[in-house]
């Protein structure tokens, strides 16, 4: 910028992004000088390097605007987490199905895990059925992202927020 650029001779470009043409480095600078405006330059490998006539305050301004609105519209992506056994009575997967569902309402994803001890280990197939009781119940609200599937001693199932387009799911339960 202005006085760092090394180069003897710059390709201008005007504010507006008209091609002004090969100008010597001292006449690029009378130039900016006269117009108020600072010369960047924006090509440094070209040959010769292309410089533009702006103000270098107010473009920086500009461009924390524009990030700080790209910022604020960017969504994180939250995970919850909901641990279940292969045994559980109805009143308490009720409950936790309620949990999902208003977890994927929020636009939050869920993790289910089933935790097998002992000799639950021996019937995988309990904590398969439950989750996929689970999916099922909770079809209208989310998709299933990951199938069930054995970790060591625990059974994992993933589930995503199904895009409806309206954002009225909230009081559909």
């Amino acid at each position: 910028m202005n006085d760092t650029i090394r180069a003897a001779e710059v390709r201008l470009v005007a504010p507006d992004g008209a091609q002004i043409g090969v100008k010597k480095l001292e006449e690029a600078m009378w130039l900016a000088e006269q117009l108020d405006l600072d010369l960047v330059e924006v090509a440094p490998m070209a040959d010769p390097p292309v410089c533009r006539l702006m103000d270098y305050g107010r473009f920086k301004y500009e461009r924390s605007i524009k990030e700080r609105a790209a910022r604020k519209s960017q969504s994180r992506t939250v995970i919850k987490e909901l641990r279940l056994r292969p045994r559980i009575e109805n009143h308490d997967f009720d409950m936790q199905t309620r949990k999902v569902i208003s977890f994927l309402s929020g636009g939050d994803k869920v993790k289910l895990t089933v935790r097998f001890r002992g000799r639950e280990r021996e019937r995988p197939e309990y904590g398969q059925k439950l989750l996929n009781r689970l999916a099922d119940a909770v079809s209208q609200e989310g998709v299933m992202e990951q199938a069930p599937k054995m970790e060591g001693r625990n059974m994992t199932m993933m589930l995503a927020p199904a895009n409806h387009g309206s954002g009225g799911q909230r009081q559909k339960r």
